[in-house]
């Protein structure tokens, strides 16, 4: 029997996890098939798209996220298999013995530009003001396809944009309905707080009731905006701040505390109009809490210190950091010589990393000899 904590498609052999018995590991026979006329083996359990990504094989996709549970809704991702009559969502379509599979042949080819075309009937042409061009992933599959416009006619409401929330703005006129908002909200941030609403053409992603972003029970984390594909979910501090194409990212520590999150700055004109979740991110993926992706504007704060002030004649007046760094040296090893050790006493920052903090409290207690070193962070 498979162990609870192993997912199908892992092998555990010789460097079993300790927890694992002998008797718990299976061993999974290789599936051997055929995708647009390679011959590949992969393991079982794993899908068509992901034996496709595999081989360096790229399959659309606009509600998959291999970080969230299969929806399996957008069906931009299907795939013809040999013997099968309907075409296949490769996301949620197991790779079986013996498949022999066609990705990008006419009637696929023909298929996902029908689909981009229904998605498009219901979605703005605003795409030269959208906040999010360069960096959507319908316009950019439209391009690919070569889908300029819609053949069907409007059937959605047309409704009102949700700009209630400090940190995001939400237009449902640009939800294609993906899910992935709805499932990063309880998957990712065990919230909840999105779910589908209505029917038919008036059904729309929405918070319980209906209510604003404000009302609901939204804790403002900004899971929903890392995994939308379009311009539905947008960080309100980038609005009209530039194109995607214009900015830069540095990928950076977050401060705030010391679990070590990474994440983009976005950067244009080298000043910082944002953050975004970094899928690379070692500590916490594209996962932050509201103080990492929406607190960083205290960087331009008028009150924050952009300089070291040195009290001089009873004011405090701007000085170098050569300056203020051997002053405060000279005055530590003035009062360590004249009170002792125990005399000084370190308070250190919520908002260094960790390693700035180990090295304070090394100098703290190798350096200066007393144990009197205290931490701000109380949360």
């Amino acid at each position: 029997m498979l162990h609870a904590g192993v997912r199908p498609n892992l092998i555990y052999q010789n460097n079993r996890p300790p927890h694992i018995q002998a008797k718990d590991v299976v061993k999974i026979v290789p599936v051997k098939l055929i995708i647009d006329g390679i011959e590949v083996e992969t393991q079982a359990g794993t899908t068509i798209m992901e034996t496709a990504d595999q081989m360096g094989i790229e399959i659309p996709r606009l509600c998959y996220d291999p970080e969230l549970s299969i929806y399996g809704g957008c069906r931009i991702c299907v795939v013809e298999v040999e013997g099968m009559r309907n075409l296949q969502a490769s996301c949620c379509t197991q790779a079986q013995p013996g498949m022999v599979i066609h990705t990008k042949n006419d009637r696929v080819i023909e298929a996902r530009r029908e689909i981009l075309s229904l998605m498009l009937a219901d979605h703005p042409q605003n795409c030269m003001t959208c906040d999010k061009m360069g960096d959507c992933d319908l316009a950019r599959y439209c391009y690919e396809y070569g889908v300029e416009k819609s053949r069907f006619e409007r059937s959605k409401p047309v409704y009102l944009i949700d700009d209630s929330n400090p940190f995001i703005i939400r237009d449902p006129n640009k939800c294609i309905l993906c899910g992935k908002c709805v499932r990063a909200c309880t998957e990712v941030s065990g919230i909840g707080n999105l779910s589908f609403a209505f029917r038919s053409n008036r059904t729309k992603v929405a918070t319980a009731g209906d209510l604003p972003y404000i009302d609901s029970d939204c804790t403002f984390c900004g899971a929903c905006v890392a995994v939308c594909p379009t311009g539905a979910l947008v960080e309100r501090s980038m609005h009209g701040k530039g194109r995607r194409w214009e900015t830069e990212k540095i990928k950076t520590t977050c401060s705030f505390c010391g679990t070590g999150c990474n994440f983009d700055l976005v950067v244009k004109d080298e000043k910082v109009i944002g953050v975004q979740s970094n899928p690379s991110s070692e500590v916490n993926g594209r996962s932050l809490c509201v103080k990492g992706r929406f607190g960083w504007d205290y960087i331009y704060n008028e009150k924050r210190l952009t300089t070291p002030l040195i009290k001089k004649n009873g004011q405090f007046e701007p000085a170098s950091w050569e300056e203020a760094l051997a002053l405060t040296a000279t005055r530590l090893l003035e009062t360590k010589a004249q009170h002792g050790p125990d005399a000084l006493a370190v308070l250190s920052s919520a908002r260094c990393t960790n390693e700035d903090n180990y090295l304070l409290q090394k100098l703290t207690r190798a350096a200066l000899g007393t144990n009197n070193i205290d931490h701000c962070a109380r949360t």
